[in-house]
């Protein structure tokens, strides 16, 4: 195995020593600064800068590796130091502009962000919140936490709403996920998040069984807007971070950093104390009155778990989990960040993390990082209360553009929320067992899935799997809950002895009156740890109903559905289709268009002229024509060939349930280097399995890959010829 610039010993050894000092006094100084590419070789150190600079880089561009700083002289001779190579970007002001520029004249409105149609301002985020209570009483409402800074102390400012989604019919002590978002206001992705979750789990609550189940039995509390004030300064396209306390550095940069005022551990490093600064930690702990309004409702929903003693070991069955989204990094982050000692629960937070990395594809690591940080949202959930906390860095970008946005955030981290949302009940628990997946159940009951125990990131260390050891549905009542009735479904190859395993059994509907059900089926391994739950609905029919039946025919994201369904003593008078992505039709043979490549739930409810109703589900998966020639499964490509730094693609299109996918370089001369991505092209510094090995055998393996398409890049180390390049799946 080579190294290829795999770590800078002695830069390395020179952040150690200067440590985030460096750049203390940066916003002190009145020297003229301009904006610069600092291009570098080494993510880690790219990374550590993003966090200590002041002010912070406001993009970085992983795919070319460079970061955008606007950097004074000294700042440039640092970086340099540190082996960044420097380039003049005076244009990244009208660069940014321009490429938002025909977004904005194609679907600008009043209540969007000037330029960035995708991102709602903070009046119309509060209205659509609203809009959802108004279309769902039973299941959302509307809490105000508290006031901004400038509610509470001038004129103007803003309510600190909560958007609660749950249920209300359902009482009884339900597991709660809390999120914030925004809570550094320039940081565009993060709110927008939060609202398309709460879109996502009202407008599926009635198609989709894991949504229902979701808010019939578990809470969503989502403060949309954490730090409002400076949100309306950020929409201007001011890079504002803070909240807008005008007794702190009101002639430059008002504010506090909300993110350095928690009242944990506050006031250490990684907090400044000078009042200029971005991340400016306020006059004591606690005493902006967001971070007062976040902090008493998190005392309000969550049940103290260390019985008053912060800091403490926090017992396994512990319910609650936070999120606070912010935006940049590509990161999952989780206590401690003031210490590299892990916490007392450090394994169970990295086992969630790397859970939730692998839905995003982003870097799981201890929030300490690569420097200390004190006084944040996270350490304060966990360290006071006891409750998972957690803190995801979006994208590659402040004022990241709406393409990237919809196309890569948005996708990748709805389903993370969604695990979160599901795993509330036991976050320090659940996480470790295995995952249910492409559930389905056909018109004879049958139910067939797959139980995966490999779902983590292993981008930054590997967490343990285990086999397969039993799996379990009931009927209505989850399997948590008192009188619930379970039973076993077997392994579809006979034995359980793996960590994927497919799984089936016939529901049993005996005593089941006609009309909808919903299954509950969860998977635990070989060491005990079920996993989280997963559920299907299930129609029981009246005699003489309906059968439910379609087929269809993908090309590329738009596909052809057919209605083949039957009523043996009647006609089908209506359809009721459910694209799986919020889009519904009720045409007989519908045509429909995704926004994104991926596996898809798809529903059909038919009714016949009795008013008797059948329904049916099938996975359907849709993949965008990039141009990137297709490798079949057991195929082999021969004597491929490229130059110096020159890269080939391909891909490889997974049916939902594939497993053990196997991607092979061997033969030829030169130095070809295997690259693996899940969604899109792999790059030098993006990438899902990169062996790092001489010569061109390399092998890059996944036992439970995505549905969709794997991206394989071969790029030429040194050039080469005569390579071949084998898949292979089961």
């Amino acid at each position: 195995m080579r190294s290829k610039c795999l770590c800078l010993f002695f830069a390395s050894v020179l952040l150690m020593t200067l440590g985030t000092a460096a750049f203390a006094d940066q916003a002190k100084s009145e020297e003229t600064r301009r904006y610069v590419k600092a291009y570098f070789t080494d993510k880690e150190i790219a990374l550590y800068v993003i966090k200590s600079f002041e002010p912070t880089p406001p993009e970085i561009n992983y795919d070319e590796g460079f970061l955008v700083i606007h950097a004074t002289v000294k700042d440039e001779a640092y970086l340099t130091s540190l082996g960044f190579r420097i380039e003049p970007h005076e244009g990244y002001i009208l660069h940014r502009k321009d490429a938002a520029a025909p977004m904005a004249l194609s679907a600008q409105s009043a209540d969007t962000i000037p330029g960035y149609p995708c991102y709602k301002t903070v009046e119309a985020t509060f209205s659509d919140a609203q809009a959802m209570v108004t279309s769902n009483p039973n299941l959302a409402e509307i809490i105000d936490a508290g006031d901004s800074w400038k509610k509470e102390n001038t004129s103007g400012g803003y309510d600190l709403f909560v958007l609660k989604l749950t249920n209300k019919t359902l009482t009884g002590d339900k597991p709660k996920l809390f999120i914030t978002s925004a809570l550094h206001a320039r940081e565009y992705t993060t709110s927008p998040l939060a609202l398309a979750f709460a879109h996502r789990l009202l407008e599926t609550y009635q198609t989709d069984a894991d949504s229902r189940w979701i808010l019939d039995h578990h809470e969503v509390h989502l403060m949309l807007h954490a730090n409002p004030d400076g949100r309306k300064q950020a929409e201007g396209g001011a890079s504002w971070r803070k909240n807008h306390n005008t007794d702190y550095c009101a002639h430059q940069t008002p504010g506090a950093d909300l993110n350095r005022n928690f009242d944990f551990h506050w006031g250490g490093s990684g907090a400044s104390t000078y009042t200029c600064d971005q991340t400016y930690r306020g006059s004591h702990a606690a005493s902006e009155p967001e971070t007062q309004a976040v902090q008493n409702y998190m005392k309000a929903i969550f049940e103290d778990h260390n019985g008053g003693t912060p800091g403490g070991l926090v017992s396994d069955d512990a319910s609650g989990l936070y999120i606070d989204i912010h935006s940049y990094s590509e990161l999952v982050l989780w206590p401690w960040g003031d210490t590299s000692n892990p916490a007392p629960n450090g394994t169970q937070l990295q086992t969630l993390g790397r859970k939730f990395a692998y839905f995003n594809e982003y870097t799981p690591q201890q929030a300490v990082g690569l420097y200390p940080t004190t006084g944040t949202t996270d350490d304060y959930a966990y360290g006071e209360l006891g409750i998972a906390g957690y803190c995801f860095e979006l994208g590659t970008a402040f004022f990241q553009s709406c393409s990237t946005y919809e196309n890569q955030i948005l996708p990748g981290n709805l389903p993370a929320l969604i695990y979160a949302a599901k795993v509330a009940r036991a976050p320090y628990k659940i996480p470790a067992g295995p995952d249910v997946v492409t559930l389905a159940l056909d018109a004879s009951h049958t139910l067939t899935a797959t139980a995966v125990d490999t779902r983590y990131s292993s981008a930054n260390g590997t967490e343990a799997s285990q086999a397969i050891a039993a799996a379990e549905y009931s009927v209505d009542t989850p399997p948590w809950a008192s009188g619930a009735v379970t039973y076993p479904l077997n392994a579809a190859d006979g034995s359980f002895n793996a960590t994927s395993e497919g799984i089936t059994g016939t529901v049993n509907t005996s005593g089941l009156p006609p009309g909808e059900h919903m299954i509950f089926v969860h998977a635990k391994d070989t060491a005990n740890n079920w996993g989280a739950v997963s559920a299907v609905f299930l129609t029981v029919t009246q005699p003489g109903a309906p059968t439910a039946a379609f087929s269809f025919e993908a090309t590329d994201l738009a596909v052809q559905f057919t209605d083949e369904s039957s009523d043996d003593n009647g006609s089908i008078t209506s359809r009721s289709w459910a694209f799986g992505d919020g889009t519904t039709s009720t045409q007989t043979n519908p045509q429909h268009t995704y926004g994104a490549a991926g596996s898809y739930t798809v529903t059909l409810t038919v009714t016949d002229n009795d008013g008797l109703t059948a329904t049916t589900t099938r996975q359907v998966m849709v993949t965008a024509d990039d141009g990137v020639p297709v490798i079949a499964n057991g195929e082999t490509l021969t004597n491929l060939s490229a130059a110096k730094g020159d890269w080939l693609y391909y891909k490889v299109l997974l049916p939902a349930g594939a497993s053990n996918l196997t991607i092979d370089i061997d033969n030829g001369s030169g130095d070809a280097d295997l690259y693996t991505r899940f969604g899109e092209k792999p790059t030098q510094s993006d990438y899902d399995c990169r062996p790092y090995k001489w010569g061109n055998n390399e092998t890059c393996t996944n036992a439970s890959p995505n549905a969709g398409a794997t991206y394989i890049g071969i790029r030429a180390y040194s050039a080469f010829s005569g390579v071949s390049l084998t898949v292979s799946y089961q």
